[in-house]
């Protein structure tokens, strides 16, 4: 049964210039994608979350879904398009799917094909605009593999070796540098120290630009582990700021993000780091009623929050779990909104300059 919140009906956004991947540090907004496994379950009747592979379990037994559901985010606005990868390593293929090495290998590449073959399809549905979406590789974090829940604890830092970590992460990085992706979306990371790891690792990948989202706990100030958010993100910046464009947060609820973002460039004003978020729907995720998303009804409007983070400097504002491609449409059309008031107070404030020079 296709869920009651799939909701088709859409505006097509058709305006936006080329994306420069050479120069993502720059004062526009670019509107990211939502939760994936979330659209997918548009699109599927089988049951995704808490599967061992979760959503990247599709990139082999459907993939025509997973085509559909990157379309779905671009028909409904998103600039940016993420693989379906959170989840995928040549292991777990190998252990759930009993793929070889290499064939496990191909498939990461063959999820980078699915999202082209996405925005081939979506450019020639709309062949007259210049719109050219933005392909990120998704990278998260080692403990997703364990199975555990220490990815929501980020406990597997303080245990497991950092060449452990680096070695898993390796492989899955170099196929989709292979199959194209010059950006990756190093994402929901619970602990400094694997971020800090990333970091360098792409190091060996100079051609290629990334950001860092962290998981964050709900007392607004740290990551999940209890390291401080705004330390370690600044740190991660700092590391490699030739290839990071983007430090942030995702995957938690809207109303702890102001929090960890306030003051974050108080003491950088010529040099402010860029921000980015994407938040999950605010609803709870319990293992106990079955794996499944609770509390929807108890959630405040993500897009209600857009204006006051794009205030705080975020310049990449999306979806993660329970966001769907309506929930974008929306995200979309709230960053024009407030690109329209920023442009309409420039404009007033010059007019009051001109008048006031004119008086002198």
């Amino acid at each position: 049964m296709i869920h009651s919140l799939c909701d088709r009906k859409v505006i097509l956004f058709q305006i936006m210039a080329p994306f420069n991947i050479t120069n993502l540090n720059s004062d526009n907004i670019h509107v990211l994608d939502g939760g994936f496994a979330t659209q997918l379950g548009c699109h599927i009747v089988d049951h995704i979350d808490g599967d061992p592979l979760w959503s990247a379990r599709f990139l082999k037994t459907q993939p025509q879904a997973v085509i559909d559901t990157h379309l779905d985010f671009l028909r409904a606005g998103a600039d940016v398009i993420m693989t379906n990868t959170y989840q995928a390593s040549i292991p777990g293929f190998q252990k759930y799917l009993n793929l070889s090495a290499e064939e496990g290998y191909d498939l990461i590449k063959e999820a980078v094909n699915y999202a082209k073959i996405a925005c081939d399809r979506f450019q020639e549905e709309f062949s007259d605009n210049s719109r050219l979406p933005l392909i990120v590789g998704s990278v998260g974090p080692y403990g997703a593999s364990l199975h555990d829940g220490s990815e929501y604890t980020g406990a597997y830092g303080a245990t497991t070796p950092i060449e452990v970590m680096r070695e898993w992460h390796r492989p899955r990085i170099q196929a989709l540098v292979d199959a194209g992706i010059r950006m990756l979306g190093i994402e929901t990371i619970p602990c400094c120290v694997e971020a800090e790891m990333l970091v360098e690792l792409i190091k060996e990948y100079p051609d290629v630009k990334a950001w860092v989202a962290f998981s964050c706990n709900h007392d607004g100030k740290c990551l999940v582990n209890g390291d401080n958010f705004q330390k370690a993100a600044r740190k991660c910046y700092d590391l490699n700021p030739e290839q990071i464009v983007a430090v942030g947060v995702n995957c938690l609820a809207p109303k702890l993000v102001e929090s960890l973002f306030k003051d974050f460039n108080v003491n950088r004003p010529k040099n402010p780091v860029p921000l980015i978020v994407y938040p999950n729907s605010g609803e709870t995720y319990s293992v106990d009623l079955g794996d499944r998303w609770i509390n929807r009804d108890k959630c405040e409007s993500l897009v209600s929050y857009i204006p006051k983070w794009l205030d705080l400097g975020a310049t990449w504002v999306g979806g993660c779990c329970r966001t769907y491609a309506s929930d974008i449409t929306r995200i979309k059309s709230e960053v024009m909104k407030w690109q329209h008031a920023q442009e309409q107070n420039r404009i007033t404030e010059n007019g009051s300059h001109k008048n006031n020079t004119n008086h002198l």
